[in-house]
């Protein structure tokens, strides 16, 4: 496992146990941090504070991409949340969309249910269709 992608698996323990518990990412993250006996990855850093910030906006997207009748809390908490990361990377980060896909595709395929990659892998897919292109 690359440390690119140790840090997104770090960084959707602590987006999962916040969303578990109903706490805030970034103190998760603080925890996490004050309890490590290694340091946390910068990388798992900046996704944790990046899908934080922008949670309203990742939200909208991954809810535009959605199937009529489903909803975000419809959706397994771990695919939830390994989608928030990747729609942060590809549209907060400069992640090339189809790394961004295949990693969250990746971590469902670890954590979460049999059907959860290739349903994570068309809802991306979706979101990154629906990119607006830039004008000029």
């Amino acid at each position: 496992m690359s440390a690119r992608a140790k840090a997104r698996k770090a960084a959707l323990d602590i987006l999962f146990e916040s969303d578990l518990r109903g706490t805030a990412p970034v103190h998760t993250l603080q925890q996490r941090i004050a309890e490590a006996e290694t340091p946390v990855r910068d990388y798992t850093k900046t996704l944790v504070q990046g899908v934080a910030e922008h949670i309203h906006e990742i939200d909208e997207r991954i809810v535009a991409g959605l199937s009529a009748g489903w909803s975000l809390e419809r959706m397994p908490r771990v695919d939830r949340t390994a989608v928030r990361i990747a729609v942060y990377e590809i549209d907060f980060l400069d992640v090339p969309d189809a790394v961004a896909v295949a990693e969250a595709v990746a971590l469902v395929a670890d954590l979460s249910t049999d059907d959860s990659p290739d349903y994570v892998n068309g809802l991306l897919g979706k979101i990154i269709s629906s990119k607006v292109a830039p004008q000029g």
